[in-house]
């Protein structure tokens, strides 16, 4: 097993920790990352476009000129496709793009983009994530200590409403519990900042 320095919010190193090599130090697979990036950004699309088809257009009752002697091609309605005001041929319509993937492949692909972050030294530990006040002030000073300035992606054992609302104002920060960390997140991110119990509960439920 692998070790990490785990800080205190003031960014003192505080003690170490051993990370699980099966979650934190495999060699990570990029055609599964990619998948399951792919699968995350599909499964957020709402689907609503929607195109008039030539039936449902208003409009294009009356024949717009007779069928012989004009001298101009014969027409029907003037709300055919071609037609100035017309309906949309083969347009989009409402859909669904949702689909799963397997769960071997979720979890092979989580412990993938962990490991990526691992070994390129942008995850940090932190002892104890934890805010006394909802303070935006509090929650900037707390991510400079640590190193994690920019894009970052803290990770709490569970949903803390002070984190939470206490970083929400700032950009590309993003905050998140372990039940329900995602490779689309971790990837974004240029720094993983996770308590070191949301640590334990990665390993607890990836390592299977």
């Amino acid at each position: 097993m692998s070790k990490i320095n785990v800080l205190d919010m003031a960014g003192k190193v505080v003690g170490e920790m051993e990370l699980c090599d099966c979650v934190f130090g495999i060699e990570p697979n990029t055609a599964v990352m990619h998948a399951d990036v792919k699968n995350y950004l599909a499964n957020q699309r709402h689907g609503t476009q929607s195109t008039l088809t030539r039936a449902e257009v208003s409009g294009g009752g009356r024949k717009p000129r007779r069928q012989k002697g004009s001298g101009f091609a014969r027409q029907g309605s003037t709300r055919a496709p071609h037609w100035v005001h017309g309906g949309v041929a083969l347009g989009p319509k409402p859909r669904s793009y949702n689909y799963t993937i397997n769960k071997k492949t979720k979890k092979l692909a989580i412990r993938s983009a962990l490991s990526a972050k691992v070994a390129a030294g942008n995850m940090v530990v932190v002892d104890n994530i934890q805010l006394d006040e909802i303070k935006t002030r509090s929650m900037v000073q707390f991510l400079k200590a640590v190193g994690a300035e920019g894009k970052a992606l803290v990770v709490t054992p569970e949903v803390n409403k002070n984190v939470v609302l206490s970083a929400r104002n700032i950009a590309g920060v993003k905050t998140t519990f372990s039940g329900v960390i995602c490779v689309y997140d971790i990837l974004k991110a240029d720094k993983l900042v996770v308590g070191k119990a949301a640590v334990e509960k990665i390993q607890e439920v990836y390592a299977k």
